[in-house]
């Protein structure tokens, strides 16, 4: 039986083939860039799976796109992925690794979030969404709220994540929109930086798709 569904193998191959193609049409800032997207856009599909290695390549998703941030002066996304969602995708890692559905090392078993992790999601978002906005406002961060908004969905997200809940998806979804307008600002200015929106729009098809497969997964494990 093979692992990945004839649904999942078709939307990689469409999700590859709209990264390349946008990198060689709107010229990409170098190819990095490139392999950041196919990198992130198979974490996702993993992701999708419930399998531990989408955090193995999310870590390293997020170091290549913490410098191609860095490398436009959006701080607040570097800071994000390298001091937040990098080590936060450490932590969600070793507690999916921890975690498998029955002993089955390919698939997590999803855990069912409760008020009180809801009420600790909300609490540490505000905090870090606050501390974050004055770190950004000393680094003179281009489109600074957007930017801060993007660190507190990406917080939410890699926090449900780490709490291996199906909901998840939705706070990448939210950030993923975020970011789609954040780099259209940047493509305004250098063409090259659509291949970035292209990159989240994917993501977002992909998050989309992960939410409605851990909800299949979660009435299985029930």
């Amino acid at each position: 039986m093979e692992y990945f569904t004839k649904f999942e193998r078709t939307i990689w191959c469409v999700s590859v083939i709209a990264i390349v193609a946008s990198f060689f049409i709107f010229g990409g800032d170098g190819y990095l860039s490139m392999i950041a997207s196919l990198v992130g856009v198979t974490s996702l599909l993993l992701c999708a799976k419930g399998n531990f290695w989408a955090h193995v390549f999310g870590i390293i998703f997020s170091l290549i796109y913490g410098y191609i941030s860095f490398s436009y002066r959006y701080y607040g996304e570097m800071i994000t992925y390298m001091c937040m969602t990098m080590p936060m995708g450490v932590f969600a890692l070793v507690s999916w690794i921890k975690n498998p559905y029955k002993g089955k090392k390919t698939e997590v078993e999803i855990y069912n979030i409760g008020k009180k992790d809801i009420w600790q999601m909300i609490g540490l978002t505000l905090v870090v969404t606050v501390v974050f906005y004055y770190i950004l406002s000393y680094f003179n961060t281009a489109n600074l709220l957007p930017s801060t908004l993007s660190v507190t969905t990406s917080f939410a997200a890699v926090f449900l994540t780490y709490k291996r809940s199906p909901y998840y998806a939705i706070a990448y979804s939210f950030n993923d929109i975020i970011l789609i307008v954040l780099w259209m600002m940047a493509g305004m200015e250098d063409k090259k930086y659509y291949s970035v929106v292209v990159c989240f729009v994917i993501f977002l098809v992909n998050d989309i798709y992960g939410f409605l497969n851990w909800k299949k997964m979660k009435n299985r494990q029930n």
